[in-house]
Formats: structure tokens, C-alpha cells, sequence
């Protein structure tokens, strides 16, 4: 089997419109050698030669489970533990004086994040609260696999503090002595789930006090973005925040949000 030496515009554009169709993602032509290497290995486990003939296949099985695998190729998950952490001692500072604090982290990638703001939720409230208190959500399901197990590189926790390390995760041993789990009671104040924001309907348990939906907005288009944040509003009770990625910036006239701070955004209506 010989894979085909160039993706032609004409399949990009395809391309492009059935992941704009299915995720609201905006590919364009610079994304081009990054489309073809994350869907090579698609078709080559697919066996098939022509990304035409891929893209022929997807179009023939709309409910198929290649979609979900067409997703997860072209999705970005870039991700760190307290990554952007201005955003965490506002969050901490938030969580104070609200009682039975909830977070939806809406883009949970490998679980970085969704850990990041639980254990900052316990550092501030302690374990208050029996189950879950943050849920994480991800269109990515192979990421949410991992993020749910909960294992990660020694390496990829180094910046955290001594007693955080001591705290929430738990060194391997022998052959895995590079690695670590998350404990299983921090664990359990996460719920990982599957959700396209896209979708018509969430099924989450709004409302929620906090939202994270950092380094996402920027891979959609601004009417995507607004529509995303009317929804959010909805989402959210009464002095809830909305806490964005550093790179994105979003219009507050005549929104439901006012921006107070470095891309944390309240509801309008609570000025």
C-alpha cells in the first residue's frame, strides 16, 4: 500500500467542512502538513490510498466510529499542570464564600487541568464535598482515556509544590518509578465525560460556579464563539465566572459577560 504524496485543495476543503460540520474547528490551508500527517495514520489503519477515499468513506457512514477517531486526528491537546496560573488563586479566591462550589472544565484534554482545579478546590475548601466537584469534559476520547487513569510522567508535575506532589499523586515503583497516579481521592472529585460543545444539548450538572474553557475558543470561528458564550451564561449561576485562555479575547458589548482581570469573565447581569 502506497499512500497518495499530496492532500489536493479540493480534499482539504472537504476536510475542512466536515470538521467545521462535526466540531465547530476551523482548519485553513496552513493547517495543511499537520491534516495530512494526523490523517495518514488514519489511513493506513484504514488500508485505503487516497485521502478522497477517505473522506468517501466518512461521507457514506455518518454515524460510523471513524468519525470519532477523524476527531480526535485533528484535535490539539496541549497541556500542562497549572497551566496560565494566574487563573487558579482567582479561582481559589471565588470558591471562599460559595458553598458547594462546582467547576465544568470544558476542555479536559489528558486531565492536566481538571486535576490543577481540583486540587486547588481542596487546598481551599478540603475535602467538604463527597463526590464529584469538578466535570470534565472533552471531545477527544482517546485523551479523556488517559485522563481518567490518572498516570502521568514524574516530569510532568516537577513544578508543582512538595506538598502537592506528597498530597495528590502517588510515585510508581520499580520499572514505573518515572511515573505517577493521582490519587484515587482526588480522582473521585472529577467526573470525565464525552461532550462535543456543539451539541445541542450538554448533559452536565448546570449550574456550575466556575467554567474553564481555555485555549478552545481560538480553534472556532466568531460566530461559533458567540454562540458558545451565550450558552455558557446559561450555565452558570449567579456571580459565575468564566475563565478563558490568555490568547483569547472576546467582545462584552452588549454580551452576557464583563471582563475583570486577565481573560476572566463574570456575567453581566451581576456587575
Amino acid at each position: 500500500m502506497h499512500l497518495q504524496d499530496k492532500l489536493s485543495d479540493k480534499d482539504l476543503q472537504r476536510i475542512s467542512e466536515l470538521i467545521y460540520q462535526r466540531a465547530g474547528i476551523v482548519i485553513n490551508s496552513q493547517k495543511r502538513d499537520m491534516v495530512y500527517n494526523r490523517l495518514s495514520r488514519r489511513l493506513r489503519d484504514l488500508e485505503l490510498t487516497s485521502f478522497s477515499d477517505y473522506i468517501k468513506q466518512l461521507e457514506a457512514s455518518p454515524n460510523s466510529e471513524e468519525w470519532q477517531a477523524f476527531i480526535n486526528a485533528l484535535t490539539t491537546n496541549l497541556t500542562s499542570f497549572f497551566r496560565e496560573s494566574y487563573h487558579f488563586p482567582v479561582l481559589a479566591e471565588h470558591a471562599r464564600n460559595r458553598p458547594n462550589y462546582s467547576v465544568w472544565c470544558a476542555a479536559a484534554s489528558t486531565g492536566e487541568e481538571p486535576c490543577s482545579i481540583a486540587i486547588t478546590l481542596d487546598e481551599t475548601l478540603g475535602r467538604s464535598i463527597i463526590g464529584p466537584r469538578v466535570w470534565a469534559t472533552d471531545i477527544d476520547t482517546e485523551v479523556l482515556k488517559k485522563a481518567s487513569n490518572g498516570v502521568y510522567k514524574l516530569s510532568d508535575i516537577e513544578n508543582l509544590t512538595l506538598e502537592q506532589k506528597r498530597n495528590y499523586f502517588l510515585r510508581g515503583s520499580g520499572a514505573q518509578q518515572h511515573l505517577v497516579k493521582v490519587r484515587k481521592e482526588l480522582l473521585a472529585s472529577i467526573r470525565y465525560q464525552q461532550l462535543n460543545l456543539l451539541d445541542a444539548k450538554w448533559d452536565v450538572p448546570a449550574p456550575f460556579d466556575a467554567i474553564f474553557c481555555r485555549n478552545v475558543m481560538i480553534y472556532f470561528d466568531q460566530k461559533t464563539q458567540e454562540h458558545l458564550m451565550q450558552r455558557f451564561a446559561t450555565m452558570l449561576k449567579p456571580g459565575g465566572i468564566l475563565l478563558a485562555g490568555h490568547s483569547e479575547h472576546f467582545s462584552t458589548t452588549n454580551g452576557p459577560f464583563s471582563l475583570r482581570g486577565q481573560s476572566v469573565y463574570y456575567l453581566s447581569r451581576d456587575k
